[in-house]
């Protein structure tokens, strides 16, 4: 595979071996993968358990189970005035 890189990434890439942390270009190229790959799986993972998320709560407002939106202004201000108290 032929991949053509971007001036500046390319100039990263040296820096990154003239660092000393990686011996050779392949190197710094087989670490960004890797953490692109994590980076990915986590992504995955997150859109997966918000998918979950709102699965619930739309169950719940299907059941009726909500609450005004005045009652959550109020409980969020409540919230918001506890942790500035507590940092003062």
């Amino acid at each position: 595979m032929y991949i053509q890189l971007a001036p500046e990434h390319e100039q990263f890439i040296q820096a990154q071996v003239a660092s000393g942390r990686y011996t050779n270009p392949e190197e710094v190229v087989t670490k960004a993968l890797k953490l692109l790959e994590e980076w990915e799986k986590g992504y995955k993972n997150w859109e997966e358990e918000t998918r979950q998320k709102v699965a619930v709560g739309l169950a719940q407002i299907e059941r009726g189970e909500v609450l005004d939106s005045e009652v959550v202004m109020a409980r969020l201000e409540g919230k918001l005035r506890q942790a500035r108290e507590g940092q003062e």
